[in-house]
């Protein structure tokens, strides 16, 4: 027989709104990132000499890498804190229904 644990709603609620405030500063930080290290950002930074051409594109393709990365670790946040308002909900509704259970109503 396994061992069974509880998380209560304002456990997993809590936990939800921590991923989706780290996501929003995660979209905050990026949107101070983004136009510091666009295409004409790496040009300025580097110039347009020839020999210069390969070191901008190697940076150009980091940023936009990194850029993808980091959205995708947001979206990823965001979809951590919906499945866990998603868990509370279902939680709320079982609690619910199993109350009405022992109180003799039916669903």
């Amino acid at each position: 027989m396994s061992d069974g644990f509880y998380v209560g709603r304002s456990a997993l609620e809590k936990l939800s709104g921590a991923f989706k405030k780290e996501a929003d500063q995660l979209g905050e930080q990026l949107a101070r990132f983004k136009p510091r290290t666009d295409a004409e950002a790496i040009h300025d930074g580097f110039g347009f000499l020839t020999e210069s051409e390969e070191v901008t594109t190697a940076y150009i393709d980091l940023a936009e890498h990194m850029t993808k990365a980091v959205q995708g670790l947001q979206d990823h946040l965001y979809d951590m804190a919906d499945n866990l308002s998603d868990n509370s909900r279902n939680t709320a509704a079982a609690e619910n229904a199993l109350a009405d259970l022992f109180k003799g109503r039916s669903a």
